[in-house]
């Protein structure tokens, strides 16, 4: 982890080459409405977006709300989501999460930070996914990502995701702030990977602060 920030040019020319390079960044999982964005991610945590997605594929066709869900039942969903890594937590935190929908909001899912982070299973990660995906409101999701391209980079160096966050919120340009969470997950998955970083071809290379960065 960097100690060095980048400045607020620097910062300004790293969201300019991340849009350029990717003007229109879109997450990766399937979903057609909140209800089933919101699982997807539900399932997502340590779990590949390529492998949840040919979970939902079936799943989504018979229970794409959350009645339809709770008639399919635990075991019904458990049966789509197998493969998935910890599936027989994650049914239950979607059929319980799909009879709160119901229960407090009218089957429908709610575009408010505090009511999402208390249906079960969803946390501050999550929330932030689907008010961002599904309600275009400027949250910025930090998973392992955005967290080593922010440390790495100097973009916004800390310890825990929530740290991260609060710095990411200040000193992304305002106009960046909508697609600054898919900008940073896209660069840290395809570019600058955990194990071998594509230095050579990134894009923001010249103003990164990665001491170890190979560009050669």
């Amino acid at each position: 982890m960097t100690d060095t920030r980048l400045s607020p040019d620097q910062i300004a020319t790293l969201f300019d080459r991340l849009a350029e390079a990717r003007p229109d960044p879109r997450g990766e999982l399937d979903w057609t409405t909140p209800f089933t964005l919101l699982v997807a991610v539900v399932l997502s945590a340590q779990a590949t977006d390529k492998g949840v997605n040919k979970a939902t594929r079936g799943l989504f066709a018979v229970a794409d709300t959350p009645e339809h869900m709770l008639a399919l039942g635990e075991e019904g969903l458990r049966e789509h989501i197998r493969t998935i890594g910890l599936f027989n937590t994650k049914a239950q935190n979607v059929m319980a999460l799909s009879r709160l929908l119901i229960e407090r909001h009218q089957g429908q899912v709610p575009a408010d930070r505090a009511a999402l982070e208390a249906l079960p299973g969803v946390g501050r990660k999550t929330a932030n996914v689907v008010l961002n995906i599904a309600f275009d409101q400027p949250t910025i999701a930090v998973d392992t990502h955005v967290l080593r391209v922010c440390n790495r980079t100097g973009l916004a160096p800390g310890r825990t995701p929530l740290a991260v966050e609060a710095i990411l919120e200040k000193v992304v340009p305002p106009a960046r702030l909508r697609h600054a969470h898919h900008w940073l997950i896209l660069h840290g998955r395809y570019v600058c990977k955990a194990r071998a970083p594509a230095c050579a071809g990134c894009v923001i290379a010249d103003v990164c602060l990665f001491d170890a960065k190979a560009v050669a």
